[in-house]
């Protein structure tokens, strides 16, 4: 079962359907929306600011999302995936964006709605990363622009695979 910890008169509060892995953490001011994934050995620290996720969003295995005291907070829109061993911290990460494995997104960074980040990317604070676009490298450049309608259905793919795989570890989903 995975760690829900209060912390500070702060207690997660987790959204209807979704799949914690049994060594996935949750600190403190945590939101999650309905059916989310968090996966293994994933960290959600909401110990020293808040962290807002929307619906349909998985976070895969190995991520840490954490924030500055006083200073950043997380906001993550609806059907984002977020890849395994993915660093966010402090950052806005819109509608149906996909972070790549590996990658790292810095405080006040924003990742535009359906913007892809490449994996093992650096995205450095305050960064701008518009909506549709690829970026990627360390630190992340623009690639280029994708089809808004293409980045959508990539992304609205990727989160319902998750959503099932997220099934396969419920009771029904072993019989």
């Amino acid at each position: 079962m995975a760690l829900i910890k209060s912390v500070r008169g702060f207690t997660p509060q987790i959204g209807k359907e979704c799949f914690l892995a049994d060594n996935a953490t949750i600190i403190g001011d945590v939101r999650m929306g309905d059916e989310c994934s968090v996966w293994f050995n994933t960290v959600i620290r909401g110990d020293v600011n808040s962290i807002r996720i929307g619906n349909g969003v998985n976070i895969q295995d190995g991520s840490v999302l954490h924030t500055l005291y006083e200073k950043s907070t997380i906001e993550i829109g609806d059907h984002v995936s977020i890849g395994h061993n993915v660093t966010i911290h402090g950052a806005t990460i819109k509608d149906y964006a996909l972070i790549g494995m590996g990658a790292t997104v810095l405080d006040h960074a924003v990742v535009g709605e359906g913007a892809i980040v490449a994996a093992g990317s650096l995205v450095l604070s305050h960064a701008v990363i518009e909506p549709g676009s690829i970026w990627g490298g360390v630190p992340a450049k623009f690639i280029k622009k994708v089809e808004p309608e293409q980045a959508k259905e990539l992304n609205q793919k990727i989160a319902r695979n998750y959503l099932m795989y997220s099934r396969w570890y419920t009771e029904e989903g072993r019989e």
